[in-house]
């Protein structure tokens, strides 16, 4: 499913139009990205967590030469599911 069915799908459930829910879920999905950026968790009880983790330096080889490359130090965002969410993809 990508967002333009996740538009069409909230709106029909939520009986709001596509406009309507397009925003609210741009809006959700900017203010997740912006909380996780400044290095904080978001949590939504039953779905799952947002969070920023950090990933240490290493050394890793270059598989096309064999030479062996430094990679730095990085933060990334990660999720987390919710038991929820878990118990419903079993």
């Amino acid at each position: 499913m990508n967002k333009e069915e996740l538009v069409k799908e909230v709106s029909k459930k939520a009986k709001v139009s596509q406009k309507a829910s397009g925003d609210v879920i741009g809006a959700t999905i900017e203010t997740i990205q912006k909380t996780v950026a400044k290095g904080k968790k978001v949590t939504l009880v039953g779905f799952g967590t947002f969070e920023p983790r950090k990933r240490a330096a290493r050394t890793g080889r270059n598989p096309q030469t064999g030479a062996v490359l430094k990679i730095a130090a990085k933060t990334v965002p990660a999720f987390s599911a919710g038991k929820k969410f878990k118990e419903l993809v079993k």
